[in-house]
């Protein structure tokens, strides 16, 4: 119990220090080549934090357990728009570019439908609910969609209010690509010393997997999204959380039920999935109405998921 206590403390410090190299090096990678930091957010800092999510999906499909697959994507997104952004917008209120509110935020709504739409079946046509080859091969080609846009991003190369460049191409890669590790291994030493703790303590493993295994797949996110609002870099804390949602849909959950096809939505019910839709929403509208995120509105979001989880767990 003891040797699990201290590695979870150095666990959250070598989360915490991992993202702090790591948001330091996307930044700098963004000011090197002369690109936005929402579009190093949007790629680079949310794909890698969605590392441990796309772990756990691959794990969870060869052990034959599609619904956690399914319930790693509903339960991450819905938790990071709510709980990180939320979180986030308490240290300070993140601005919103305009870019973010016309294109970002509608694909993110638009892709969160279509999984809806996917996981409706008995809904609409009062069939089972199941996720087939098919509904799989959509994702990944509305993924492709934001790809494409991702290129057309790229190619319009900006210059962010003339800011020093602090790193070399060399040095941002390596803090971004050492951050990102540090952020998975602490991540895992967190997670799987508090799992042991909680069963040491009789905390059952449906609360486990509820509470500490799908905060722990989104600690990345929450600690990236957190140290990057304190630094100040907004674009790289909104992009990370968007990108994230985005991935999880299209890669996360795409690829195996394109490959693995007809996994069953099983437990999932409509309170799951209109928060799914909700969440999304909410930023949505809260983001387009001043193009900021406000403290205000981050309690809000707090109490959204501080509401839905008393609803999943009671």
């Amino acid at each position: 119990m003891i040797l699990n206590i201290i590695l979870l403390v150095i666990g959250f410090i070598v989360l915490i220090k991992g993202a702090d190299f790591f948001v330091d090096g996307a930044s700098n990678l963004a000011q090197n080549f002369k690109v936005s930091k929402m579009l190093i957010g949007l790629t680079i800092v949310s794909f890698g934090t969605s590392a441990p999510e796309f772990a756990v999906s691959i794990k969870s499909i060869l052990a034959g357990s599609g619904e956690i697959v399914i319930g790693n994507v509903v339960g991450s997104n819905i938790l990071n728009i709510l709980l990180i952004l939320g979180v986030s917008s308490l240290v300070h209120d993140l601005n919103v570019k305009n870019n973010t509110v016309k294109k970002e935020l509608p694909i993110t709504l638009l892709i969160t439908s279509l999984l809806i739409v996917l996981m409706s079946d008995k809904f609409l046509n009062g069939a089972e609910n199941i996720l087939t080859r098919g509904d799989g091969i959509a994702l990944l080609l509305f993924f492709g969609v934001f790809i494409y846009y991702l290129i057309s991003m790229m190619r319009n190369k900006i210059d962010d209010d003339n800011e020093e460049v602090k790193y070399s191409v060399f040095k941002s890669l390596v803090f971004t690509a050492g951050g990102i590790i540090a952020i998975v291994l602490g991540s895992n030493f967190v997670v799987d010393s508090a799992t042991f703790i909680a069963k040491s303590i009789g905390v059952s493993e449906r609360i486990i997997g509820l509470t500490i295994i799908a905060l722990g797949t989104s600690l990345p996110e929450l600690v990236t999204s957190v140290v990057a609002t304190r630094k100040g870099e907004y674009d790289i804390a909104i992009g990370n959380v968007v990108g994230s949602n985005i991935f999880n849909m299209g890669i996360v959950l795409g690829v195996p039920v394109a490959i693995f096809g007809n996994i069953p939505v099983g437990t999932f019910n409509a309170l799951d999935l209109v928060f799914l839709f909700l969440s999304a929403f909410t930023l949505f509208i809260f983001a387009a109405r001043d193009y900021k995120l406000r403290r205000s509105e981050g309690i809000v979001l707090l109490l959204m998921f501080v509401f839905y989880y008393t609803m999943i767990l009671v």
